[in-house]
């Protein structure tokens, strides 16, 4: 390929049994290896377009459960392993809640039967766990609100259809808590896969810069047709901007004999840690700051630490380790750090079913958040990682002027719109990995492909219900404690 790119090229012309060659220059210069070929070699497109014979895209409607699938009490058992013990009863109170907390709560579970259903085999940088909630705001650099994705603890190079297929299901089992009815719940699913294959296209069609920069703002409603949304993005953009360490530091922290402050009490959701343990996340500081680029380290150096408290996070990653650190300036102005702990992505023991390669992973939380900057267009400015005792953390910045949709509490006219909006955001931040124009040319320009995974979405929350049953039904006989209300 090397010898073919500074040699000479032949271009053939004609038609029929007549061809004529003549001779066009080489490059001026050879193939760059890590840079595209010119000419383009072969047409993204069409490889995609092709694959549909090989995977139909009606195909993705199947839901197959495997026989050897583990039971609902089983699958939360096992994701369990490794957890701190008495937190885990939260863990299950909490996807004991409803349907679509237990999906919340299963990314592996579903990996598992994702790993059983029709794939084109094509890569990206997925999330992992692209359901609906984990969606929403942050601030950039410069206190602008973003829109994007949110979460990447279970974020690994896989199948670009399973956080498709999770997203819609999730947005069915939020529909139907939110009341609204089945047709209005399986349009969601479809308007999502609509909105992720019609963004997908577009960016293909888009110069590959303007492509890669595209960012959610307030022309991703327009583009959506979202407009139902904009009084619900409104309200959660003003909490937003109000949700700072500077709030959260001043409910949840008093100030000491020093004239500095310290965390308070507020147990079980957080806790004051001992000296010994607050010291190791505290000396994991340093290394983390050696993950960030050299002129964030201006910033950091300007900040005193001044307390460490164990604070409980999320649905899924409860039970975790999750720490929030407290730096003050000189102003006596706080900036909280979250320490969290990053465990092996539950998809990871699904890949080799699908077809693709478990990643040698050398830290966990390294891989946490290189794949959040893959996926996002802007990251938090002190996203980094480190270890504490042997086990790998993410470090972000808390509260950083983050909000959410609460999908389940839309009203029925919104959910449809919810589905388009988080559709094409999780199309853009695929296209930072995979060629948009190899999954352009598969989605295609009908919706073939949005109404089977809309007709896989329903049949999957209805699986998920069936589990959430079975959870409930294992607590209440014992199998699994659970805590409620917290």
């Amino acid at each position: 390929m090397f010898e073919r790119a500074v040699g000479e090229a032949v271009l053939v012309t004609g038609t029929g049994a007549e061809t004529a060659e003549r001779a066009v220059p080489a490059p001026r210069l050879p193939w760059v290896r890590g840079f595209a070929q010119w000419p383009p070699q072969g047409s993204p497109k069409k490889q995609g377009k092709a694959l549909r014979a090989a995977v139909p895209r009606d195909a993705h409607r199947v839901l197959d459960l495997d026989a050897g699938r583990p039971d609902a009490v089983t699958a939360v058992t096992d994701s369990n392993t490794g957890r701190i013990p008495e937190l885990t009863p939260i863990r299950v109170g909490r996807m004991a809640a409803t349907p679509f907390a237990f999906l919340r709560g299963s990314a592996g579970l579903m990996a598992y039967d994702l790993a059983r259903t029709p794939m084109t085999r094509i890569g990206a940088q997925i999330c992992g766990d692209a359901h609906a909630a984990n969606f929403g705001l942050y601030g950039d650099a410069r206190g602008r609100l973003v829109i994007d994705l949110n979460d990447f603890d279970e974020t690994v190079h896989g199948p670009w259809e399973w956080d498709l297929k999770r997203l819609a299901a999730s947005l069915v089992l939020a529909g139907r808590e939110a009341g609204a009815d089945e047709d209005t719940c399986r349009d969601a699913a479809r308007d999502a896969v609509g909105a992720y294959r019609r963004t997908m296209r577009l960016l293909a069609e888009l110069p590959v810069l303007d492509a890669w920069n595209a960012i959610a703002d307030e022309e991703l409603v327009s583009h959506t047709d979202a407009h139902d949304l904009l009084g619900t993005l409104e309200r959660v953009s003003e909490k937003a901007r109000a949700n700072t360490s500077g709030r959260f530091a001043a409910r949840s922290t008093e100030e000491t004999e020093s004239g500095g402050r310290r965390f308070v009490d507020a147990p079980p959701v957080l806790r004051r840690v001992p000296d010994a343990e607050a010291a190791a996340v505290a000396a994991a500081l340093e290394p983390y700051a050696a993950t960030l680029s050299e002129d964030r380290l201006p910033l950091l150096a300007r900040h005193a630490v001044h307390d460490v408290a164990f604070r409980v996070v999320g649905t899924g990653s409860v039970g975790t380790r999750s720490y929030v650190v407290l730096l003050l300036d000189h102003r006596g102005e706080p900036l909280v750090l979250q320490v969290k702990e990053a465990r092996p992505s539950a998809l990871v023991p699904h890949l080799a079913a699908a077809g693709f390669q478990a990643p040698a992973v050398e830290h966990e939380g390294r891989r946490v958040v290189l794949g959040q900057k893959r996926m996002q267009v802007v990251s938090d400015i002190l996203l980094g990682w480190t270890t504490v005792e042997g086990r790998g953390f993410q470090v972000r910045q808390f509260r950083n002027r983050k909000g959410s949709v609460d999908p389940a509490a839309l009203a029925a006219d919104q959910v449809d719109d919810y589905g388009r909006m988080t559709g094409a955001l999780l199309a853009r931040a695929h296209s930072h990995s995979a060629d948009p124009r190899l999954i352009a040319g598969y989605c295609g320009k009908n919706e073939e492909l949005d109404e089977a995974i809309a007709a896989f979405a329903v049949a999957y929350a209805d699986r998920t219900e069936a589990d959430h049953g079975e959870l409930v039904a294992g607590v209440r006989a014992g199998r699994i404690a659970a805590e409620t209300g917290v």
